[in-house]
């Protein structure tokens, strides 16, 4: 007796990918996710791939991944894929201390952000 299968979160024309633990503040990875929020797959990959930002590589991977996914597990046609969200999420935060003046220390926070990417198959009208 193994556990019982879980219930689909999404709908049936949906597919997701899910980066956690990557390594910027979720305000600039954010600053990211809205460049392709809404786009068809081809123009945000292609967003992605000439984005100045150090972390448009790792969102282009999740891209990639959620476009697998919807290819390989759930059927969809990757031609007709929107990016239908795009959100951030913060997760954990690295607590360091620099020596300060007079024996004080000046706090470093080096947080964690995670990112999820929805695709949605949209039939294209004629």
């Amino acid at each position: 007796m193994g556990q019982k299968k879980n219930e689909r979160r999404l709908e049936d024309n949906q597919a997701m990918a899910k980066a956690r633990m990557v390594r910027i503040s979720p305000q600039k990875l954010n600053l990211v996710a809205q460049l392709i929020r809404g786009k068809k797959v081809e123009h945000a990959m292609s967003e992605l791939e000439f984005s100045r930002k150090r972390i448009a590589k790792d969102v282009k991977k999740v891209l990639e991944s959620a476009v697998a996914n919807a290819e390989n597990n759930h059927d969809l046609d990757i031609d007709s894929l929107v990016v239908d969200q795009a959100f951030v999420g913060k997760n954990l935060v690295m607590k360091r201390f620099r020596p300060r003046a007079r024996g004080r220390t000046g706090k470093i926070l080096k947080p964690f952000a995670e990112i999820t990417i929805v695709l949605k198959e949209v039939e294209e009208a004629a």
